[in-house]
């Protein structure tokens, strides 16, 4: 996927906040495709398959948290939320709904474009094939060229978050991985000392592929930590 042309939904039910994103990502190449309410974000995610998508958290309605859960259920495309709740309950909240980032109310144009572009760079980077097809792990079994994972024959929809820790724990297994390398690989820069998102995250990935996530074979922490 050629960044330069990517397609992105925005949803926000408040015309300025749409109006002003539309010309940002418009004045810098992206196509842009906008819907006032959750409901709405939900059937253009369903029918013109964006490659990232924008939701506001406050929508009459549908919310955004919701409309995300709804759009996880058919689709892994990456998902920032625009939200004026600050707090880590709410992006805890957002991130448990499946999303893969969050940008806080107000925002400035630069800050929503490095979050734009470095979930398109990331997810580009997830479609190229890796140096092996398809690696098993017990039950586990992921397909690097179609970016698929299958528990038991089964196949697992995780987020494009919830892909890249588990490749790259998968690249990386039997070493220890300390939370700093997680973030630095997976969400790159601006997320230092964010630990809670690795924990979160590989939370979220143990539900969906543990057989007992309170007691996993696959993703283990080191004792103490």
């Amino acid at each position: 996927m050629n960044q330069d042309f990517a397609r992105i939904l925005v949803a926000d039910d408040e015309p300025k906040y749409v109006r002003g994103i539309h010309a940002i990502l418009e004045a810098n190449g992206y196509e842009v495709l906008t819907a006032r309410d959750g409901r709405g974000a939900l059937d253009l995610a369903a029918r013109a398959l964006p490659h990232l998508v924008l939701l506001d958290v406050r929508m009459s309605g549908m919310d955004g948290y919701e409309a995300c859960q709804r759009i996880r259920e058919f689709s892994r495309v990456p998902i920032i939320l625009l939200t004026a709740l600050a707090g880590t309950p709410d992006k805890v909240k957002g991130l448990d709904a499946g999303a893969d980032d969050y940008v806080t109310k107000p925002f400035s144009a630069d800050e929503l474009l490095a979050r734009v572009r470095a979930q398109l760079r990331r997810n580009a980077v997830n479609e190229t094939p890796a140096p092996r097809p398809r690696v098993r792990a017990g039950e586990l079994s992921i397909d690097f060229t179609q970016r698929r994972v299958f528990l038991r024959e089964q196949e697992i929809n995780l987020t494009p978050t919830e892909y890249r820790l588990l490749c790259e724990m998968v690249r990386h297994a039997g070493l220890v991985l300390s939370p700093e390398f997680l973030l630095q690989r997976v969400w790159g820069v601006g997320y230092e000392g964010e630990d809670r998102l690795v924990w979160r995250t590989m939370h979220r990935l143990r539900q969906k592929i543990e057989r007992d996530p309170g007691n996993p074979e696959l993703i283990q922490n080191r004792p103490g930590n």
